[in-house]
């Protein structure tokens, strides 16, 4: 943390301080909540076509420990208040030519860590519908979406504002100095990912946002508008659509996106020139869910985000991006809801998308193609309620990329503590 926000971590646990007279008997202690999540993963991805001396597989299995405590404010129209992450992962097995699946840091001896951990916390104030945070942050926007897709959660230290006062809108900003990877334990500094390629010879000191979301028509649309810059290396607007309406047993849904990015400041990574349009639309009956997406890079640079994030495009996969220079994607999705045959907690979705039209740079247009299965039940009656087991089963093809062929398996449960 630097010395700016290190100084305004002080200022508000100051303020919190002047008020813990009266905070056992307030909404500090009263609102308190904490909760514990368990998370057993196993993660196998086969790099099918490698042969010989090259690495052709990560898998590991591992157990996390999730601990979110978030308390309530102070009393009195300024309200101070703090919140607090603590993560554990322990591995269960992996080895060295198995390391690098995502779950586990990898030491310099080419063994993934036994062990690894964090506390973060996070110093909050609030003044009506407006909330200043500092320090450990898990923001979620279009244009930094909140990654948790391995053993334990990414992290980002800064500070963020947010603001509800107007009624269907929410605002927010931050400024984002450093994070902390979904298998580190330490802080890293920000770096970029062009494409499904990182950018790792460089850094940038801040990641700075502001944007907000509009909810009306009864919450069935809301709009967005975002711009976002990963400071010496790129700037980017974002321009979303989302919206719902029923049309008798049926509902209707679509979500629409507009990226716009070019490089910034030094240009560290050199020229970046990217505009991406996604359209994901959706019909629901039911038990029933039915989607058709398109997805198009524009522009002479693949799409550009913060190293190690996914972001909000509809034809992004687990496994393939489909944002590669001048990609072109379609998607077809099916989603099934169990409980309307009076099984609740057991929902299964399969998805494939397929692209073309790649600027390889290699003589030959580029094409790739992904096929995802995911199926997953929530217990829904003592002894085992609420404990979560999901299976997912992904193969991806490409001409000029390497070839996957991936599982996972990921065993959860939340306990709430308070």
């Amino acid at each position: 943390m630097t010395r700016d926000k290190g100084k305004l971590c002080v200022l508000l646990f100051t303020g919190a301080g002047a008020n813990l007279a009266q905070a056992a008997d307030s909404g500090f202690v009263e609102q308190s909540t904490a909760t514990l999540q368990t998370r057993n993963y196993f993660f196998s991805r086969d790099f099918s076509d490698i042969r010989g001396s090259e690495k052709s597989m990560a898998q590991e299995w591992a157990q996390g420990f999730i601990l979110n405590f978030k308390s309530g404010y102070t009393p009195g129209p300024v309200g101070f208040g703090l919140d607090a992450i603590g993560k554990f992962g322990i591995k269960l097995d992996s080895s060295p030519d198995r390391v690098n699946s995502g779950l586990l840091p990898v030491k310099d001896d080419g063994h993934a860590a036994d062990n690894y951990g964090r506390l973060g916390l996070a110093a909050k104030m609030r003044v009506s519908k407006t909330e200043l945070k500092v320090g450990e942050l898990q923001p979620n926007l279009p244009t930094l979406v909140f990654s948790d897709i391995r053993l334990l959660p990414p992290a980002y230290q800064g500070a963020s504002i947010t603001s509800s006062e107007i009624p269907g809108l929410t605002l927010q900003a931050g400024h984002l100095t450093s994070t902390t990877l979904r298998n580190e334990a330490g802080e890293s500094k920000l770096q970029a990912l062009l494409g499904n390629k990182p950018q790792r010879q460089v850094s940038s000191d801040a990641f700075n946002y502001v944007g907000g979301d509009y909810a009306f028509n009864s919450n069935r649309t809301t709009v967005s508008a975002w711009h976002s810059r990963l400071e010496d290396i790129y700037e980017q607007n974002f321009f979303g659509l989302k919206h719902s309406v029923p049309v008798g047993s049926w509902v209707l849904g679509a979500n629409l996106g507009y990226y716009d990015a070019q490089e910034e400041g030094r240009k560290l990574v050199g020229k970046v020139d990217n505009q991406s349009f996604f359209s994901l639309l959706s019909a629901k009956l039911g038990g029933h869910t039915f989607y058709a997406g398109y997805q198009g890079m524009y522009g002479d640079s693949p799409f550009p985000r913060v190293f190690l994030n996914v972001s909000a495009l509809g034809n992004e996969l687990p496994t393939y991006e489909f944002v590669s220079t001048h990609e072109r994607s379609f998607q077809l999705r099916y989603d099934y809801d169990f409980a309307a045959l009076g099984v609740p907690g057991l929902l299964a979705s399969t998805r494939y998308v397929t692209g073309d039209n790649v600027k390889t740079g290699m003589g030959y247009e580029g094409k790739d193609r992904e096929r995802d299965l995911d199926l997953s039940y929530t217990f829904q009656a003592a002894p085992l309620k609420g404990l979560g087991v999901r299976v997912r089963n992904a193969l991806a093809r490409s001409n000029y990329r390497t070839d996957i062929n991936e599982n996972r398996l990921i065993i959860s449960y939340t306990w709430t503590l308070f």
